[in-house]
């Protein structure tokens, strides 16, 4: 998959899933194909919506290399009311990560702050002995280990909060940086032979929109996480 799936779509609401590779936005170091543009061509009625509007509709976003599901507000009424969802927490967020090593425990959570590291602007990291942060705010993951094999794990991550990178942060936090996850997890980072991205896929989004319906969109991950689990596990 090289472009985003229409996963649904109704007059207020956009679910997508993202393939791995494009950027959510354009920027200083953005080349290529971005989903905001993707969006502009099927859907130029989104140009107007939200308060950025370099990123029309766009409520909560995905790093470029993350692949999985994710919404987008179709008018200015449902923007307003699916950031609020993420906002009060209210969106129930899945994801499937392959890890380094194996966790000590089967599950738990993680709940360490996260802020933007002094020495690198783009880098997030823990509040941890003496870190320099800026910013710090509360971050909450749960994690549980499905399976593990050889040096790796396959993790289910939910995360309460949503701070920036806060999944791939957590992880190297605990000593299980995500697999080919050279920002965070180092240049000597584990990696399965013939990845090429950070082995991390929204698998599901579940939420109440409008107030009374139940959603719930779940995708499985495409065919280099596949393949990567299938030569591990």
């Amino acid at each position: 998959m090289t472009t985003p799936q229409i996963m649904y779509s109704d007059r207020d609401l956009i679910v997508i899933n993202k393939p791995p590779g494009m950027p959510i936005h354009g920027g200083d170091s953005v080349s290529g194909k971005t989903l905001v543009d993707w969006l502009h061509q099927k859907f130029p009625e989104l140009r107007n919506v939200g308060d950025d509007l370099s990123r029309p509709g766009i409520v909560h976003r995905l790093d470029k290399n993350t692949s999985g599901v994710m919404m987008v507000a179709r008018n200015q009424k449902s923007y307003d009311a699916l950031k609020l969802l993420f906002k009060n927490r209210l969106v129930e967020k899945t994801y499937r990560a392959i890890v380094c090593r194996t966790p000590k425990t089967r599950s738990g959570v993680i709940n360490l702050p996260i802020g933007r590291s002094a020495r690198n602007p783009t880098k997030r990291g823990v509040e941890k002995g003496r870190s320099e942060l800026r910013g710090a705010r509360e971050a909450l993951t749960e994690y549980r280990v499905l399976k593990t094999k050889g040096g790796y794990s396959l993790l289910e991550l939910r995360p309460k909060t949503g701070r920036m990178h806060q999944l791939r942060v957590h992880a190297t936090a605990i000593g299980h940086p995500v697999a080919c996850d050279t920002k965070y997890g180092g240049k000597n980072v584990c990696c399965p032979e013939g990845a090429r991205r950070q082995l991390l896929h929204a698998q599901s989004l579940s939420f109440s929109f409008p107030e009374g319906r139940r959603l719930r969109f779940e995708a499985e991950p495409p065919s280099d996480f596949a393949l990567a689990a299938k030569k591990i596990f």
